[in-house]
């Protein structure tokens, strides 16, 4: 079964998004001074970089504003 291009396009922006997100998380979050492991982020990094943006984004996004960084655009990531 094909995608209708406007779900495929949502799909494509979605997984951009989730990238944004895991880079944000990694420069700023990940390796701050004194961060201890995290593992749920770490699964949604994982879930990002398997094309599963709709598990990681939500995480990722709470992760970025718990260390005050808005997440790109503002937000809030709705599937």
């Amino acid at each position: 079964m094909a995608l209708s291009a406007p779900l495929a396009q949502a799909q494509s922006d979605d997984k951009a998004y989730c990238a944004q997100l895991s880079e944000l998380y990694r420069k700023y979050v990940q390796n701050a001074t004194g961060r201890r492991v995290d593992v749920e982020a770490l699964q949604a990094l994982d879930d990002c970089s398997r094309g599963k943006p709709a598990s990681a984004i939500p995480v990722l996004e709470k992760r970025l504003r718990d260390a005050k960084i808005t997440p790109p655009g503002g937000g809030e990531f709705k599937p």
